[in-house]
C-alpha cells in the first residue's frame, strides 16, 4: 500500500516537472521566434544605421521578454488565447511571412536576386489586380506624399497588395482550421480567465451576449481599418509627417500593420463568437440534465 502511494506521489511529481520543462522550452522557443521576427527587416536590408538597428534590438529583447514570461506564467498576462491553439499561431506565422515578403521585396531593389525578383513580380501583379478605386490598396497608395516618385508609388502598391493579399490568406487559413478541428470545443478545456485575459465574465450582463457583441464589433472594425488607417496616417502626415517611403523598415513595418492589425481583428471576432456558442451550448446542456436528473430519480 505505501508502495503504491510512493508511486503515485512519485509520477505526479514527474510529470509536474515535465510540464513545467515543457511550458520552459515553449516558452524559450516563442521568445526567439519573436526576436527573429522584430530584427528580420535590420538585418536582411543594406544600409541600416547603428542607431537604428540599436533600437531594433532593444525592441527585440522587450519582445522576447514579454513573450517569455507570459506563457511561463500559470496566470492570464497580456495574450489572448494563449493556450488555445492554433489562433495566435496563424496570427504570428501571417505576420512573420508578410514581414519576410516585404522585406524581401526592398531588399531586392539594391541586390536583386531571382527570388526576390519573382516575389516582387508576384506581388506587381496582385497590387495591379486590387489597385481598385476605393480600395484598401488604392488608399494605401494615395495616403505617400504628393512629391513621391513613381518609383515610389509602384513600391507602394506591390507591398499594399502583398499585404492585403497575406492578411485574407491567412484568414481564410483560419476559418479552415477552425471548421476542421471545430475550435474550440474539441481542443480540450476552455479557460476563459486565461485565454481572454482582459475580459471579466463577473462585470455587466450575461456573458454570451458580452462575448457576441464583443465578437460584433471586432469583425467590424477589422472590416473598416483597411479604409481608415490609410486616412488616418494621410490626415496626420502633417503633424507627424508622412511616410517615410525612403525608410524602408518604417514602410515595412507600417503597410505590415495596416494589414495584419484587421485581420487579426475579424480573427479575435470570430473566435470570440465560437467561444460565445460553446458557452450557450455548455449551459444548455447543463439545463437539460439537471431538467431530466428528477425524472430519473
Amino acid at each position: 500500500m505505501e508502495k503504491s502511494v510512493w508511486h503515485r506521489i512519485t509520477h505526479g511529481q514527474f510529470e509536474g516537472k515535465w510540464v513545467v520543462f515543457n511550458r520552459l522550452v515553449g516558452a524559450f522557443v516563442r521568445s526567439i521566434l519573436v526576436v527573429a521576427l522584430i530584427v528580420m527587416p535590420s538585418l536582411l536590408l543594406p544600409n541600416v544605421s547603428a542607431d537604428a538597428a540599436q533600437v531594433v534590438a532593444l525592441v527585440a529583447m522587450f519582445g522576447a521578454a514579454l513573450t517569455f514570461f507570459e506563457y511561463m506564467s500559470a496566470f492570464p498576462g497580456l495574450i489572448e488565447f494563449r493556450d488555445a491553439p492554433p489562433f495566435n499561431r496563424v496570427r504570428f506565422l501571417s505576420l512573420f511571412v508578410t514581414i519576410f515578403l516585404l522585406t524581401l521585396i526592398c531588399r531586392g531593389i539594391s541586390d536583386p536576386s531571382v527570388l526576390s525578383d519573382f516575389v516582387t513580380a508576384v506581388g506587381a501583379l496582385i497590387g495591379y489586380v486590387l489597385d481598385l478605386p476605393y480600395s484598401p490598396v488604392r488608399l494605401m497608395v494615395q495616403a505617400l506624399p504628393d512629391e513621391s516618385a513613381m518609383q515610389q508609388v509602384n513600391l507602394m502598391r506591390v507591398l499594399a497588395g502583398l499585404s492585403y493579399l497575406s492578411s485574407l490568406i491567412s484568414f481564410a487559413v483560419f476559418l479552415g482550421m477552425l471548421h476542421r478541428r471545430s475550435w474550440p470545443s474539441k481542443s480540450g478545456s476552455f479557460n476563459v480567465w486565461i485565454n481572454l485575459p482582459t475580459f471579466d465574465p463577473t462585470v455587466g450582463g450575461d456573458v454570451v451576449s458580452r462575448l457576441k457583441r464583443d465578437a460584433r464589433v471586432n469583425i467590424i472594425l477589422g472590416f473598416a481599418l483597411p479604409f481608415i488607417i490609410p486616412a488616418v496616417l494621410q490626415s496626420a502626415s502633417s503633424l507627424f509627417g508622412a511616410i517615410s517611403v525612403g525608410n524602408y523598415q518604417s514602410m515595412i513595418w507600417t503597410v505590415a500593420a495596416w494589414a495584419f492589425l484587421p485581420s487579426s481583428l475579424f480573427m479575435r471576432g470570430v473566435a470570440m463568437h465560437r467561444v460565445a456558442i460553446m458557452i450557450d451550448d455548455q449551459r444548455r446542456q447543463t439545463y437539460a440534465a439537471a431538467d431530466l436528473e428528477p425524472l430519473l430519480a
